[in-house]
């Protein structure tokens, strides 16, 4: 196989290639799983201490609210912004972080910014004025609009901060929710609208020797600038400047974070288990007189229906946002395109999907070998996998990190690191003595909605819901779970399952909630819950799909694909609508706008 990249040509030996990823991921295989991390609690607790705002004391409430939401992330914030638009004023959003912010409130660490384009990740830009400063916004500004948000629809008003959801039950008799909360809270609502992502637990790597280190250390969305200097706006880290540091992790907040750990420290440690495939971000100041052009009414609306029409199932014929994702996918649909069409079957259409993906990641290969000036360092910063195997990632400082003096890649050639002393790090049996360790290990993805909640919810006749998703998730739309009423889910799976923008999936998820809810009220029904029936067909529907398209477990193992275990038969509903996200939300947007909001049943 052979193909032209601008002025060269690439010659791609696919057999070759397949092999070589076969191997890499051998090596990565463990038994263990999601099991190789461990859960953050007893003597690992100071790792969710809150470094950022002080806990206020407060007296428990025992009031009655018409909406409580749990998270105060991009789902909390915009249904509840939804919601007030609608005439639901008394929203009470619950948070385990001290303000709105979600993921944004605890990763403030160095470099961190979105991987989406600002002007279709940040939600709301055109309900709250706001024009992006970069068209990747870093974390100060995305935390700010949530605030942002937060004040515009008068949600702090009600906010609980610092507090934690410890039950959730449905009362028969009265149609509403019981909720407790480790403040001491008892009180109650009639809806629920639950937001609790993945990235909200930290996760440590369960290394031989973790509570045994001497030295200082701390996990990325626990950034500690008091032993470090700076500050998350860009402070230089003025603190390290004689310290030895080692951060544990490779991926897209390691990708992140090295490049201004590089610049501070005396010696910075880069130990990697597998690399990331890093791709040309080209950020750039946003324009204030071309977005005065392009700012019109229902502005945001066509730019996300635009980025998910060119990344899923789409006819788009222009790509406005013009990022890496939306250049993946048109590499994609060119390839298939190319076929004639009485060719265009799933075989070859496959087959035309491997071909692009091969091209695409002998670029961004290539790319290492153009920026890393020691060739040993390049070689094992390449990534020998599928771009969407894993999450992929996207700098233009990262690689130029490891030509910085003091700066180390320990690569450990699939294996992790081997221990952790009083003094270091171990690997393949050498000692690196440290000052500090930082984990870049990301957050719970894999594990049970239960454990990352910190509640089970207890729906109609006592079932709770982990008894209810014992085989696997149940839906309707991703939001309605039969048995448990007038509850929400907001999140992506078995709905548009937009991974590469998952704010698109909230915003249209807080949109149809503030409709449901705003009917009911309307029209005096006091519960709302979709009919078995119409979860069951719903099921049916997702299962007619072709499953998920990232992750595989031919991939190298990662939080997409289970850690390369075989997650089991509840995974296959781990899916979105199977003729994709762009069908999907044309298919919610005439479901909602039909009126009668058919598989619901009001009463």
């Amino acid at each position: 196989m052979t193909v032209i990249d601008g002025s060269q040509q690439l010659h791609i030996d696919k057999e070759k290639l397949r092999r070589k990823y076969l191997e890499e991921r051998n090596k990565r295989l463990r038994a263990d799983g999601n099991d190789q991390y461990v859960q953050v609690k007893d003597q690992l607790a100071h790792y969710l201490d809150d470094p950022y705002t002080p806990v206020t004391p407060r007296e428990p409430k025992t009031d009655h609210v018409s909406f409580a939401f749990i998270g105060g992330g991009f789902a909390g914030l915009v249904t509840s912004a939804r919601l007030a638009e609608g005439g639901v004023t008394d929203v009470r959003i619950i948070e385990k972080g001290g303000d709105f912010g979600g993921t944004w409130y605890w990763n403030r660490y160095p470099g961190a910014q979105c991987d989406t384009a600002s002007m279709v990740y940040m939600p709301l830009l055109e309900e709250t004025g706001h024009m992006p400063s970069e068209k990747y916004a870093h974390a100060p500004e995305i935390l700010e609009h949530c605030r942002r948000i937060g004040r515009q629809y008068k949600l702090y008003d009600n906010a609980l901060f610092h507090t934690e959801v410890t039950s959730l039950a449905w009362d028969e008799a009265a149609s509403r929710w019981v909720i407790h909360t480790n403040r001491g809270d008892a009180f109650t609502a009639q809806f629920i609208g639950l937001g609790t992502g993945p990235l909200h637990v930290p996760k440590l790597p369960g290394i031989p020797g973790i509570e045994a280190f001497k030295g200082h250390s701390f996990h990325t969305s626990r950034w500690d600038y008091g032993y470090t200097g700076g500050d998350p706006s860009g402070a230089p880290m003025d603190r390290l400047a004689d310290k030895r540091v080692g951060i544990i992790g490779t991926g897209a907040t390691s990708v992140q974070c090295v490049p201004h750990l590089a610049r501070a420290a005396k010696e910075l440690y880069v130990f990697q288990r597998t690399p990331s495939s890093v791709d040309v971000r080209a950020n750039a100041p946003i324009d204030p007189e071309w977005f005065s052009t392009i700012a019109t009414p229902g502005w945001q609306q066509r730019w996300l229906e635009n980025f998910t029409a060119n990344q899923a199932g789409g006819n788009a014929t222009e790509d406005l946002v013009q990022d890496g994702w939306t250049d993946l996918s048109r590499r994609i649909r060119s390839k298939i395109m190319q076929l004639p069409r009485e060719q265009r079957i799933p075989k070859n259409m496959l087959a035309a999907f491997e071909d692009s993906d091969f091209e695409k990641m002998e670029e961004i290969r290539k790319r290492v070998d153009a920026i890393v000036g020691d060739r040993e360092t390049a070689a094992k910063l390449k990534a020998w996998y599928r771009q969407l195997c894993k999450r992929p990632c996207f700098h233009d400082e990262y690689l130029q990190a490891f030509n910085t003096p003091g700066t180390n890649l320990v690569d450990t050639d699939g294996k992790g690191v081997e221990r952790i002393t009083e003094a270091g790090v171990v690997v393949a049996g050498e000692e690196y003595r440290l000052d500090c360790i930082i984990y870049a290990s990301g957050f719970e993805v894999g594990t049970e909605y239960r454990r990352r909640s910190g509640f089970d919810l207890i729906g109609r006749g006592g079932v709770r819901l982990s008894e209810h998703w014992a085989d696997g998730m149940r839906t309707k739309h991703g939001i309605h779970v039969n048995g448990f009423p007038n509850a929400f889910f907001v999140q992506p799976t078995q709905g548009a399952n937009l991974i590469s923008n998952v704010p698109h999936n909230l915003t249209e998820a807080a949109r149809t909630i503030a409709l449901i809810v705003t009917h009911a009220r309307e029209n005096g029904f006091k519960e709302i819950e979709v009919t078995g029936k119409a979860e069951d067909d719903w099921v049916e529907l997702l299962l007619t799909g072709a499953g998920r398209m990232i992750g595989g477990p031919d991939c190298t193992p990662g939080y997409y694909n289970n850690e390369g275990r075989e997650p089991g038969p509840a995974a296959r509903l781990n899916v979105g609508h199977p003729a994709g996200a762009m069908a999907y939300f044309k298919y919610i947007d005439a479901w909602r706008s039909a009126g009668d909001f058919e598989g619901l049943r009001f009463r």
